[in-house]
């Protein structure tokens, strides 16, 4: 299939109960399915967050763009769990269920990095927690199994997209099967999924049935056999365990030298596959790669991992294969990614009648997670960066999807005219990144040929377009708007692609900061920062000139906030300490800190549970790579990159002494943590920087400096 010929999803002969109209919200309730004039909703929603009828939202994208088809959708937002009762409160849909934990994974929403339950969920009236249970997607479909036995369930979003095949489980250190088995759910969508859920929903309006569903892009279900004309690849023929050799490019194929030229010393082993250029396209378009299976997966640790390198070099939508993966007695089949959508699909998705505001029923109650986001723009999805702890690409793919200037335009506008409290700062133009908007390969045939996992990483590919103009010329037509008084940019910066294009720096250190600007080097030494799949502090300084410099040249105070990750495969106690020290001498204090989390399926995860390198071929026989598993070693990695609190200098202490290196214990300048301990009930330490008074704060996914209340910001 050309990734060019898929169909458009607004092409679609609309459904009958398109007559009734646009509903102002999607109805949460049998009473406001009266008011529409609705017997019975075609498709229900089921979602662990509270109903926010806004494109950030999953289940309100995925929502009004079936409504837009003519279905009458249903929402039923953070259900009482305990039994099916609440799940009938819509009564019977006429399509399926569509069920999803929410925007985020319910078991990174309520635990953090050292398994501790949270007090709070920000996607819940009032930042409420406890509102949905945990692995929420098994749960919901269960319930509406309960509910009605003959309805089809369809299940996706983040929580169920990182577990579409055998995954390890952070949270019971397991290897658990499929979700698609543990939901007893009939279909998996992954990624996005606006385009497999329009098909789904047309093809079960138009008669067919949830089993005759097989094959389309982006799905995940079970076979009984290998459908006829297709021929079975193990996967052992693509990556067969071998010696541990580091790649100069991790997944480069040998037959693939237009994206990636192959040096003339580089090991065989370090190519994931290069028989491929001997088979024909139309026998690699019926070709299956067979996973091993769950059990073997589940009590081998080294057969994971390679059936973790064989995955994620099956995730361009251009080249991809279908997965085979054995449950038991059933097989797991995973199609390829679905086809991105076009820049007009993006623009109709974003641009379809959504309020802008949570559901009615919640009043005035704060929902965190939409404070944060109303005044936000998304701009673009996907990410060709491959950080190997980060899920984003194993979601939403590596080929950037961006949307028209005008479609961008015009919802700023509409942010100004139609939202209460506006008061003319956009709070973000962006989305996974800041700054991919409208990048991609030179080629769009070398694009579909690629298997690298990162167009970054060890180096920026030759034939990726880092231009930043049409980026540039978005930011100046929308703050020129009438109205529009600042619009910042809190995305996550690539400051490694920024520094390829100096007007863009400019543009934005001139313009859109708002005093700081955070960024991710994520840590400070080759070891880890290799593991990452991120670049050298070589590239954070030339970045952190060219962001002083300008923001001199605009007359403006503006500071850096680098933020790191603590415990990531790769790290050592020695990196951990040079990272603090390094934190020291530029000033740095971080109030909260982020631990390394294995969620499901990223490539760190592998690393995490196998013990091995998997950016490069793994073996039994092949050295072991430092883990911080034990919550000790968690805790004093955390604990250097908090290295000014009091209550940490004791577990420093030790661990210097340790180490040999108990000359950084003292009192002066040069020593990490002082031999003195303050009395308990004392006052905690002020942080200062730079003549200010400021604090850290930091979530799993954010970090931001502000200033303290009491200080009053010049």
């Amino acid at each position: 299939m050309n990734i060019l010929d898929a169909k458009n999803i607004f092409s679609y002969r609309k459904f009958w109960a398109h007559r009734f109209g646009v509903a102002p919200e999607l109805p949460m309730s049998r009473d406001e399915m009266d008011q529409l004039g609705w017997d019975s909703c075609d498709v229900i929603l089921v979602t662990g967050d509270a109903y926010i009828d806004h494109p950030s939202f999953g289940m309100a994208l995925i929502g009004r763009l079936l409504e837009e088809q003519g279905f009458r959708v249903g929402i039923i937002s953070q259900p009482d769990w305990h039994s099916a009762e609440d799940f009938k409160r819509l009564g019977r849909p006429n399509l399926f269920f569509g069920v999803t934990g929410g925007n985020m994974d319910s078991m990174v929403n309520r635990y953090t990095s050292d398994k501790k339950i949270r007090s709070n969920d920000a996607y819940t009236a009032n930042g409420e927690g406890g509102k949905r249970p945990d692995r929420a997607v098994n749960v919901y479909s269960h319930r509406c199994r309960e509910a009605y036995k003959d309805i089809p369930i369809i299940i996706g979003g983040i929580e169920a997209s990182l577990r579409r095949i055998a995954h390890y489980d952070y949270w019971s250190d397991k290897v658990k099967k499929s979700v698609l088995l543990d939901a007893k759910a009939d279909l998996l969508v992954y990624g996005n999924a606006e385009r497999q859920i329009t098909e789904i929903a047309q093809r079960l309006a138009a008669g067919e049935s949830i089993v005759d569903l097989k094959g389309i892009r982006g799905t995940v279900h079970f076979v009984k056999q290998v459908p006829a004309g297709w021929t079975v690849k193990d996967s052992s023929d693509i990556d067969q365990p071998g010696l541990v050799i580091k790649p100069k490019n991790p997944y480069l194929m040998e037959d693939e030298t237009v994206c990636a030229e192959k040096t003339k010393d580089e090991p065989d082993s370090s190519v994931i596959e290069s028989k491929h250029a001997r088979i024909s396209n139309d026998q690699r378009n019926k070709t299956v790669i067979r996973l091993p299976d769950f059990e073997t997966v589940k009590d081998d640790p080294i057969q994971y991992a390679h059936a973790s390198r064989v995955m994620h070099g099956e995730t361009n939508p251009g080249n991809a294969r279908p997965l085979l993966q054995k449950h038991m007695q059933r097989y797991l089949w995973v199609n390829p990614p679905p086809v991105p959508l076009t820049m007009s699909e993006m623009d109709g998705v974003f641009g379809l009648p959504y309020s802008r505001v949570p559901h009615t029923e919640y009043g005035k109650a704060n929902i965190p997670a939409f404070e944060m986001i109303q005044h936000s723009v998304n701009i673009m999805r996907g990410c060709f960066g491959g950080c190997s702890f980060c899920s984003i690409t194993e979601h939403e793919g590596r080929i950037i999807q961006s949307r028209s200037e005008d479609s961008i335009i015009k919802e700023i506008e509409a942010i100004r005219d139609t939202s209460p409290n506006f008061t003319g700062n956009i709070s973000d133009l962006g989305g996974p990144t800041a700054n991919m908007y409208r990048l991609a390969c030179k080629d769009e045939k070398i694009e579909m040929a690629c298997r690298r996992p990162s167009c970054v990483f060890p180096g920026i590919c030759e034939n990726l377009n880092t231009d930043h103009a049409p980026l540039i010329k978005l930011y100046r037509r929308a703050r020129a708007l009438p109205g529009i008084k600042k619009i910042l940019i809190a995305s996550g910066l690539r400051y490694d692609l920024a520094v390829e294009s100096p007007e863009y720096v400019k543009e934005l250190v001139t313009h859109h900061v708002g005093g700081y600007l955070k960024i991710a080097p994520e840590h400070t030494e080759e070891a880890p920062l290799s593991k990452m799949m991120k670049p050298g502090m070589g590239t954070y300084d030339r970045f952190k000139e060219m962001f002083e410099k300008y923001s001199k040249e605009a007359g403006k105070e503006q500071y850096l906030i680098p933020y790191f990750i603590a415990a990531h495969p790769g790290t050592e106690d020695t990196d951990m300490l040079n990272l603090a020290l390094w934190l020291k001498r530029n000033g740095f204090r971080a109030d909260q800190v982020q631990a390394f989390l294995p969620s499901p399926m990223s490539i760190a995860t592998a690393m995490y549970h196998s013990g091995k390198d998997t950016l490069s071929k793994v073996s039994r026989s092949a050295s072991d790579m430092p883990i911080p598993k034990s919550i000790k070693q968690r805790r004093l990695h955390k604990a250097f990159l908090r290295y000014h609190d009091p209550k940490n200098w004791p577990l420093l202490r030790e661990a210097l002494k340790n180490m040999g290196r108990a000359n950084l214990i003292g009192n002066g300048k040069q020593h990490l943590v002082p031999n003195w301990q303050p009395k308990e009930g004392g006052k905690g330490d002020k942080i200062i920087h730079k003549g200010k008074n400021f604090r850290t704060q930091r979530t799993e996914n954010n970090q931001r400096r502000v200033p303290n209340k009491k200080h009053k910001k010049r």
